[in-house]
């Protein structure tokens, strides 16, 4: 005859220890049941039921990080990056969503480790692979070669957007300079030749790579840039106000450009608010366009050119989730590679014929 279990608080969670009494064997096999240990086929099909009915009984949910060590992964992935203090990162959001999205496809929680500054806190990241996250996104990791060496290697890493190849490591980026000189070469075409460049910081590929795309759009085309028409900041909002500000302040009484080419949708913001402060009509007297396509471009229906970032995200989740696999013998590792996605231009109603006379900077 079964013991009577001794009344339960009902305010505290059930243990297997709770479920055992109940069921009237001991924690042991209780876990045994309910985590799918190997030893469970060797309990009887009464017992079973047994423990199962007295789970339901108590609502016991199984402890998340014992069955984690059970089963070696915590079904947790990581995604590290900086986050500016001052605004909203639009292109962070993008890719957390595409992660975030695909992670729940595949039974994933994410994590969001925030830097400072991906120099001054790359020691940092090798604590986040500490067991808590089973891979780790890295996104748009800042790093130089010799940090990027000492990454951890018992935990699997991919990159978005890396500055650097780190070895053995998956990298997913969107060509970059090939969406820069579409764009570019889309304004001159238009009859825009007097075009304003404001780019990201001199340290990022990504900005390099989009002043290299407008360069070579004015090569292909036969024209050269006019001088000082390629302006380095930073990729967010102030440094789009403060940049065109100082610019427009520095060439006062020239030749207003015909358009402005921002290096990421949050400068081109930055500048829209400059623009409207000055009286200046877009894109009637001047046209502004981005990059990335966020979601605070389409809510301006600003003009721009797409990155998948949303589908980066999504790859990255899959790609790191197969990597878990494989490290765990679950399946063939996907090779270490650099997957380079398409962008494409988008039309918006802040792009329009060049004005049709001169407008000076006043």
């Amino acid at each position: 005859m079964t013991t009577p279990a001794k009344p339960r608080n009902p305010r505290h969670a059930a243990t297997l220890a709770d479920v055992g009494r109940e069921a009237g064997v001991s924690a042991m096999a209780a876990s045994a049941v309910l985590n799918g240990a190997r030893t469970s086929a060797r309990i009887s099909d009464e017992t079973r039921e047994r423990i199962l009915e007295a789970a339901r009984r108590l609502n016991y949910r199984p402890n998340a990080t014992a069955r984690a060590l059970t089963n070696r992964r915590m079904n947790t992935l990581g995604l590290a990056t900086t986050l500016n203090r001052e605004e909203l990162n639009q292109y962070f959001l993008e890719v957390f969503s595409g992660v975030v999205e695909a992670g729940a496809e595949l039974g994933q929680n994410t994590t969001v480790f925030a830097l400072e500054d991906w120099h001054r806190n790359a020691e940092r990241i090798p604590s986040f692979c500490d067991g808590r996250i089973d891979g780790l996104i890295l996104l748009a990791p800042l790093l130089d070669e010799q940090e990027a060496q000492r990454l951890p290697d018992h935990t699997p890493i991919l990159s978005i957007h890396s500055n650097v190849v780190i070895p053995g490591v998956i990298n997913l980026e969107s060509d970059e300079e090939a969406g820069a000189q579409a764009m570019v070469t889309h304004l001159l075409t238009m009859g825009h030749h007097r075009i304003l460049h404001l780019a990201g910081p001199s340290h990022s590929l990504g900005a390099r790579r989009r002043v290299e795309g407008y360069l070579r759009a004015h090569a292909l085309a036969g024209r050269e840039p006019p001088p000082d028409h390629v302006v380095l900041g930073d990729f967010h909002a102030e440094s789009g106000r403060r940049r065109l500000t100082q610019w427009l302040e520095a060439h006062c009484g020239e030749e207003m450009p015909h358009a402005i080419f921002a290096g990421n949708d949050a400068i081109a913001m930055g500048c829209l608010d400059v623009l409207v402060a000055r009286g200046l009509q877009v894109p009637q007297q001047i046209s502004l366009v981005g990059f990335d396509d966020t979601q605070l471009a389409r809510s301006a229906r600003m003009a721009t050119v797409r990155q998948p970032l949303r589908e980066l995200g999504q790859r990255a989740a899959r790609l790191l989730v197969a990597s878990v696999d494989a490290k765990l013998g679950e399946g063939t590792p996907p090779p270490a590679t650099n997957l380079v996605l398409p962008t494409e231009l988008v039309d918006g109603a802040t792009l329009s014929a060049p004005r049709p006379g001169p407008l000076r900077i006043t």
